[in-house]
């Protein structure tokens, strides 16, 4: 009874933060209408004008960025709103196993990392938080994994509510959906998917889980690491063995470590991805390019880093004295899970350095747009690597698959890469000097934070207040979105001359 009550309860308050987004968002709005003695000036010339003036008029009148600013503001504010309620929740004396009240500057970075699929904790989930506690940390992840828009939606659908033109464009940014048709649709399918996903890894989960910890505990143990695999959380429940432990204990076994893996190779994949491999199947000529290259990354990135890291951890004596068949599941394993999903089955702080820089360029890259997890995303790497090669072979153009990418593509995955590593470089450097710790700690932390991947050195805990406000930012950045906080940010942009003189900058 208590779950279904929380449920209720917060289902509730996702409709009511969608409510007041709706409510923010028209007092930004409201910031754009024009003054008094500017508007009775407009209304006295569309009295004497034709219609078709008067229409043509607030076209030109308008600002062009004002219909594709209102979707990024709605899923900022959005967030913020869910991070915020899932905060006064976690520091209520219920949500504690203690029965005391959790500090609210840390149950705001636990809400942030749960809701931004993170993973990164100060208290270990299982031995601080009751199941109140839990239940909310669960929510918060099922909600910020499939977009808080995505399930208030799909709620709202229920009640045969009419969604709007404005309700779509913000679905449409929130799964990253290349067409606004479609998109109620689009989103019912992402909500079953994720459905179906998650309860057929929670069933695999259960036949380990079950014998370990009884019917009850062992089915619940398997939703929660079934949901938090796939929405690439990296919450676990395994301080029932020893905090902060992971699945450590499961290095060795195919089951678990491969369920996991499988869970989050599905969320990570995207949605738009999964509309192509259901629609096709394994007609792979006829996906998408941007199914093509979403998964030729993640197979590229997926095996070339499961070979360097078995490379680069023969040299480490702990690594050498496992068996052949567990060195190449926790190479695997590790390999997948800084893609970002932020659970680990071997001991981080014990890896070599080669092996601890080549999981913070994993996290950092993460896995595919529209899908559950963070990073600059696949396909941003992608066209990175793809426009290098196109300048060193001198062509006038990028293109994968026989098909030619769009200069303005390729400008923002640039501007995705450049923001993304100024942010982690300059909280990496605030990090090591407000808590002293080492630069490969602290940039590691910072790069799973921005990543919303979850994986620590082990610092997490022993970081100061502002160390945790700088990475629930970047928790919060990189899930929102690196170009949606940026237009909600600079949403007015005085668009330049369309002709300039051209003029020369040497470069390299």
């Amino acid at each position: 009874m208590q779950a279904i009550a929380f449920v209720i309860m917060f289902v509730g308050l996702g409709v009511l933060g969608y409510w007041l987004v709706g409510r923010v968002d028209q007092f930004i709005a409201s910031g754009n209408m024009l003054p008094p003695e500017q508007s009775a000036a407009k209304m006295q010339i569309s009295r004497s004008v034709e219609p078709v003036a008067v229409h043509r008029l607030q076209e030109v009148s308008q600002p062009r960025l004002h219909v594709r600013a209102k979707p990024m503001r709605i899923l900022a504010v959005g967030f913020a709103v869910v991070i915020l309620a899932g905060a006064l929740l976690l520091a209520l004396p219920v949500a504690s196993r203690a029965g005391t009240a959790t500090p609210f500057a840390q149950a705001l970075f636990t809400a942030t990392s749960a809701t931004c699929v993170t993973g990164l904790v100060i208290y270990d989930t299982y031995t601080h938080w009751s199941m109140f506690g839990q239940l909310v940390n669960l929510s918060l992840i099922q909600i910020g994994g499939l977009g808080f828009m995505t399930v208030v939606m799909y709620v709202l659908g229920f009640t045969h509510h009419k969604f709007g033109l404005a309700e779509r464009s913000v679905m449409q940014e929130a799964i990253s959906a290349q067409h606004l048709g479609g998109i109620v649709r689009t989103g019912r399918f992402v909500v079953s998917l994720a459905a179906a996903i998650e309860g057929t890894g929670a069933l695999l989960l259960a036949i380990r889980f079950i014998p370990q910890f009884g019917a009850l505990k062992g089915i619940y143990y398997a939703v929660f690491h079934a949901i938090s695999a796939f929405c690439n959380a990296g919450f676990d429940l395994m301080g029932v063995n020893a905090p902060f432990s992971s699945l450590t204990s499961y290095a060795g076994d195919p089951l678990v470590s491969g369920t996991i893996m499988a869970l989050i190779i599905c969320g990570g994949l995207g949605f738009i991805v999964w509309e192509d491999i259901v629609r096709y199947t394994w007609h792979f000529r006829r996906y998408g390019l941007h199914a093509k290259i979403a998964l030729t990354m993640a197979a590229v990135l997926i095996i070339g880093g499961a070979a360097l890291l078995f490379v680069f951890e023969l040299r480490n004596p702990e690594f050498a004295a496992r068996p052949p068949t567990e060195q190449l599941l926790t190479s695997l394993f590790q390999s997948v899970t800084p893609r970002t999903a932020g659970f680990n089955t071997v001991d981080l702080t014990k890896m070599t350095g080669a092996s601890t820089m080549l999981i913070i360029c994993l996290m950092l890259i993460g896995a595919s747009p529209g899908s559950t997890a963070g990073g600059i995303k696949t396909t941003t790497f992608a066209l990175l690597i793809l426009c290098i090669v196109s300048v060193v072979r001198k062509r006038e153009y990028v293109a994968c698959y026989q098909r030619r990418i769009d200069d303005t593509t390729i400008k923002k995955a640039f501007a995705v890469f450049f923001i993304y590593m100024l942010l982690t470089v300059g909280v990496t450097v605030a990090v090591a000097h407000i808590d002293h710790v080492s630069l490969r700690s602290a940039l590691f932390e910072a790069a799973s934070a921005i990543g919303t991947v979850g994986l620590s050195l082990g610092i997490t805990p022993t970081l100061s207040v502002p160390s945790h406000l700088l990475l629930a930012f970047l928790m919060y950045f990189g899930r929102v979105g690196c170009l949606t906080l940026v237009y909600f940010i600079a949403e007015r942009i005085v668009e330049q001359p369309n002709h300039l003189p051209l003029g020369n900058v040497v470069v390299g």
